[in-house]
């Protein structure tokens, strides 16, 4: 399945603005709809619809513990579905608007994932809570495995 992405090239300041228009949405399992119910993965596909146009392939369904009851290259879906469509960038060049993921400890798949915003805060859903925007902060910084940013996404500009 081949992706439509939009040519227009992708301000992060209007992309952070979008994903600060999901904050309050309730945590929803699988669910990818701003103020009805997402995931983490659901912001992510959200903000592509909003920016990119259709998502770039159909997500099959997935359990909560997915990435944990999965051996080999499948525990991975989230960092290879990523890698697909996300454009690489390296932890220490990431800049508001980059999509980050995170390992829960050491040799665990990639399972979460979230939007670097200004002032090295963290915009995600996180199940109990829904979308939030909170410090990034040393707990879940060091939990960082990868950084990615939309394709077409310009440079910061504050």
């Amino acid at each position: 399945m081949e992706a439509h992405l939009s040519a227009e090239p992708l301000d992060r300041r209007v992309l952070l603005a979008a994903a600060r228009r999901w904050i309050g949405t309730p945590y929803r399992h699988q669910a990818s709809l701003k103020g009805a119910g997402c995931d983490c993965l659901g912001l992510i596909r959200g903000l592509w619809r909003e920016h990119l146009g259709d998502e770039p392939e159909p997500l099959p369904p997935y359990a909560p513990d997915w990435a944990e009851a999965a051996d080999g290259p499948e525990a991975e879906t989230l960092l290879a579905a990523a890698e697909r469509w996300l454009v690489p960038v390296s932890l220490d060049q990431r800049q508001p608007g980059d999509v980050l993921l995170f390992r829960w400890r050491d040799g665990a798949p990639v399972k979460h994932a979230g939007i670097l915003s200004t002032g090295e805060q963290l915009i995600h859903a996180y199940e109990r809570v829904g979308v939030i925007e909170c410090p990034l902060g040393t707990a879940w910084a060091r939990r960082i495995t990868h950084v990615f940013s939309f394709p077409g996404a310009l440079p910061w500009q504050p």
